[in-house]
């Protein structure tokens, strides 16, 4: 069966038509134009996410909407990430990267233009569903462009280039939203999104060629996709990593969706305060992952992950017992929040790898499952933990906890070492997948 070409571990598919690759490839080039076109959109979804968190509070107020409706406009954007990647990469495998993205981000666009003139809670959970599947089919076929004009090393390098911004943009992201909500109105801050949109058509048109000819095309597209994904879904141990790493997002994503109503309704702390304490968490979570990959090698993957999923789960715990017998304190929530973010940049970058190191005759297939079940547990995750209001972080801290240790089950029972299937490829700098 062709090898498929969606998600960020694409590899150029055989044609069959004579064609030698390097030949292909000398059609496009991969410039630092394109290169800095696809950093670009890989801040779609922190951007787009975290510029908006710091104003939930306020949303709910002049949309008259509850905590749990504005907590399902997260829903709805995580649930259009995960799908705009899931199709995404398969429609681009048969027709071309460059129209489907330039059309991508123009959606993308126009769904955040209508986010900002919403009149009601409906009408933004509606665009919110447009713009994250826009901005999803976006992010996929970007890296599928890298991944069609490099190989080897140079991949590599590419590709955690890539990824190292991203992590600047959670970073940067709450920031912005919040400079935006302490000297104007939240809805400005999808308004520059818009305006980012524009800006990335703009880049796209001028740096990005097409990168995938039709003779490297293929007419498989969703149906091949589909019998792939029911093979990588068939590994034991796949399936536990991808347990292991979509708990874990639900646990972060409770606190993404929960931390502005305790930290700004229950204890006061004011936008551009929880702005960069939404910043400081997110540098320790890149903090760990940056440690983590140092330590590649040295120290066993696994063991990098129960330790994170140790650390979250100690911060879910104390998290409850404050916000059962001592009304959630300021101090408590700061010092849980921090931990619990800092230990994801341990659990989900290695789990990632190590689930990719399950399917190495599947990488396209096996990324982009990954991808979606990492969405979709942020976006379900959203509206439950509202459930309880906005007076009350007993339903983040339940969540936090389960989260945790459905990922410790996924590690511990599902991904345990000593599968009878065989071993799949060792990743780079590590001296076993386990």
């Amino acid at each position: 069966m062709p090898r498929l070409t969606s998600g960020p571990a694409l590899a150029p598919m055989a044609t069959g038509t004579g064609v030698p690759p390097d030949r292909v490839r000398r059609q496009a080039r991969l410039t630092s134009g394109l290169v800095a076109t696809v950093v670009f959109l890989t801040a779609i979804a922190p951007l787009a996410t975290d510029m908006y968190v710091p104003a939930f509070p306020r949303v709910a107020g002049d949309l008259s909407a509850t905590a749990t409706q504005v907590q399902l406009t997260l829903t709805t954007f995580f649930v259009g990430m995960a799908l705009g990647q899931l199709i995404g990469g398969p429609v681009s495998d048969q027709r071309g990267r460059r129209r489907p993205l330039i059309g991508a981000i123009a959606l993308m666009t126009v769904a955040s233009i209508v986010c900002a003139l919403t009149p009601s809670i409906a009408v933004m959970m509606v665009a919110r569903f447009v713009q994250g599947f826009s901005g999803g089919w976006a992010m996929v076929i970007g890296r599928a462009v890298i991944v069609d004009l490099a190989s080897g090393a140079r991949l590599v390098r590419v590709l955690n280039v890539v990824a190292g911004v991203g992590g600047v943009a959670i970073i940067v992201g709450p920031l912005l939203g919040g400079v935006i909500l302490e000297l104007s109105h939240w809805r400005v801050s999808f308004g520059a999104v818009a305006a980012l949109g524009v800006a990335m058509t703009i880049s796209v048109l001028v740096a990005v060629p097409e990168s995938l000819p039709s003779q490297r095309r293929h007419g498989g597209g969703l149906r091949m996709f589909a019998v792939a994904g029911r093979r990588v879904l068939g590994r034991r141990r796949y399936v536990g990593y991808l347990l292991v790493v979509g708990s874990a997002m639900g646990a972060l994503f409770a606190y993404v969706a929960a931390s502005a109503f305790v930290l700004q309704s229950m204890n006061g702390m004011s936008p551009i305060a929880y702005s960069g304490d939404f910043a400081a968490n997110a540098a320790g979570m890149t903090v760990a992952a940056l440690a983590a990959a140092r330590l590649a090698g040295r120290v066993a993957t696994r063991k990098l992950i129960l330790i994170g999923q140790v650390a979250a789960l100690a911060a879910g715990v104390a998290m409850l017992a404050g916000a059962i017998w001592f009304g959630t304190p300021l101090l408590l929530a700061v010092g849980c929040f921090f931990v619990l973010m800092t230990a994801q940049g341990l659990i989900i970058t290695n789990g990632g790898a190590l689930a990719s190191a399950e399917v190495p005759d599947h990488p396209g297939t096996g990324s982009a499952v990954l991808g979606f079940v990492q969405w979709l547990a942020a976006g379900l995750t959203a509206p439950i933990v509202g459930l309880g209001g906005e007076d009350t972080a007993v339903p983040m801290a339940l969540f936090m906890i389960a989260g945790t240790v459905a990922s410790m089950i996924g590690l511990l029972v599902l991904a345990r070492p000593g599968d009878s299937r065989p071993r799949a490829q060792t990743l780079p700098g590590t001296s076993t997948p386990s």
